[in-house]
């Protein structure tokens, strides 16, 4: 560190002193954030579980030393997250919008930003931990999507329907003189006295549990400005979208933020993973152990030019055999324990059943028949409509925020000064209605219905008449209202029209009526 920064520094830290800088030791305690420390400690044990990190199991072995080793557990909040972020949301879905210019301006954003494959693998990340959020921004010229972690996102204020402001905090590490610095960056996003601001702030130390002293942004971020002000008149959404995981809140009931599917599985989890590890465990000490006489691994020494009176009776590469201190009359005998599989494999699918119960699974979808071996999801589905009960749930929030997000594009493409060029990629004069972009989505289906089957029982509805041909074409093909009635015009235009031929003449071609 150069002598005029060491100087910098230590300006900053009287400033601290004097209460005109700012010093957090987290982001909670910035007065803004009006949030309880514990949602975050649940949030932080909620990825601990995810990643599967877990203290090393302890235990006290036949000398009665204290030892410890790995803990061996199965990451079924890693599986169960995955699964069900699949069977929600996938590449196939089609995002489509009654007006064409908007759909293809929005459409070619997402397909940018790898919008489909990124927002299920977040999808996976917030079913964990309850949510996640997405904040568009502007990078070279072009429109990027931020993904948040439920962890980097502190809502400031909210209500029952949806968060209006809130903080998003981001982690670099660089290196300054062989030591380790943290910085943290929080981005602000408030309205004030009818105006969208957005209030950057950097904060440093070197330690990692701490955020640390605030510094000038221009220490890293040279291009990002400290405060944008944004004329309200132009701005009806917040330049970000969260999405939250369905139902109440029961760790925090005054939380805005969701909770994840660890959060009322832990102690079910904890017992899956303590009766894996037991198994495993079992499994090692179960080796084949045989006990013989001392004097059968008794053996002399090698020594050049003599010849061994004693030599081992077995091989001293396995480590199968305990020696017997005793009498010589001792006999071999097996000591190997059997290994209690039923038993383990029995509890184990109990706690999965119930794990599976807890988070609206179906039954199958996780636990092992010996019968029938594991399920597909189309047998789970089919027996049990739980998991397209929970699906069906979470699909609802996932449609409010794709549209929350699309609306944050809008409002973000129409602002000219987040433009190097300083023009608008987008005017919002050609939206009618910002709040109802006319949005579409048409998830797959595919894992709960046969596609084929629903589309021919769809066609026989059509022709008898107690399905409409603008309902089928929106359900089977993804169509949009207005592209489906655009589709049918089409038809029509193509269709011929009624004979007009004379009933005299008609006849002679079948169409008469003959008399």
């Amino acid at each position: 560190m150069s002598i005029l920064n060491r100087f910098k520094r230590l300006v900053q830290r009287s400033e601290v002193n004097l209460g005109t800088r700012k010093s957090l030791s987290k982001i909670t305690d910035d007065s803004r954030i009006d949030m309880d420390v514990n949602e975050y400690i649940r949030i932080d044990r909620d990825f601990k579980y995810y990643a599967n990190n877990y203290p090393k199991k302890q235990y006290i072995d036949a000398e009665g030393a204290r030892r410890e080793r790995a803990y061996n557990t199965i990451n079924i909040a890693k599986r169960a997250s995955k699964r069900i972020a699949s069977i929600v949301f996938n590449e196939q879905c089609k995002i489509s919008f009654e007006d064409k210019t908007l759909g293809d301006f929005l459409n070619q954003v997402l397909d940018d930003n790898d919008f489909k494959n990124q927002f299920e693998e977040n999808l996976e990340k917030g079913i964990v931990a309850g949510g996640f959020a997405m904040r568009p921004y502007v990078s070279n010229g072009k429109i990027k999507i931020a993904w948040i972690r439920a962890d980097q996102f502190y809502p400031l204020r909210s209500n029952t329907n949806s968060i209006s402001e809130a903080a998003i905090a981001s982690r670099s590490t660089t290196t300054e003189n062989n030591e380790n610095v943290y910085y943290t960056l929080l981005e602000f996003h408030e309205w004030k006295q009818d105006n969208y601001v957005i209030t950057n702030e950097l904060y440093r130390s070197t330690e990692p549990s701490i955020i640390g002293m605030q510094v000038d942004l221009a220490d890293l971020y040279p291009d990002i400005e400290p405060v944008i002000i944004i004329n309200g008149a132009k701005m009806v959404h917040p330049l970000f979208s969260y999405f939250r995981m369905p139902g109440a809140n029961n760790i925090s009931l005054e939380s805005p933020l969701g909770v994840g599917i660890v959060d009322n599985t832990k102690h079910t989890i904890d017992d899956l993973n303590l009766t894996h590890d037991s198994f495993m465990w079992e499994i090692r000490n179960g080796k084949r152990t045989i006990a013989v006489p001392e004097s059968m691994l008794k053996f002399d020494p090698p020594q050049k030019g003599v010849k061994r009176a004693h030599r081992p009776m077995f091989d001293t590469d396995t480590d199968v055999y305990v020696q017997m201190m005793g009498e010589s009359d001792i006999q071999i005998k097996d000591l190997t324990s059997s290994i209690r599989v039923q038993e383990f494999t029995d509890s184990m699918n109990a706690f999965l059943r119930e794990f599976e119960s807890d988070i609206g699974m179906a039954p199958g979808t996780f636990s092992y028949d010996s019968k029938t071996g594991f399920q597909t999801a189309t047998q789970v589905v089919s027996e049990n409509s739980m998991t397209y009960q929970t699906r069906s749930s979470i699909l609802t929030n996932v449609t409010a925020c794709i549209e929350d997000l699309c609306e944050a594009i809008l409002e973000l493409a129409s602002v000219p000064e987040f433009f190097t060029d300083g023009v608008a990629q987008f005017s919002l004069d050609n939206v009618e209605n910002l709040n109802d972009l006319g949005m579409s989505i048409k998830y797959d289906d595919g894992v709960f219905v046969d596609k084929d089957k629903r589309m021919d029982e769809d066609l026989k509805n059509v022709v008898a008449g107690t399905l409409s041909k603008l309902t089928y074409l929106q359900r089977n093909y993804g169509m949009s209202e207005k592209d489906a009635k655009a589709e049918l015009q089409r038809i029509q235009d193509e269709t011929p029209q009624a004979d007009t031929i004379a009933g005299n003449e008609s006849s002679m071609f079948g169409g008469g009526d003959g008399d």
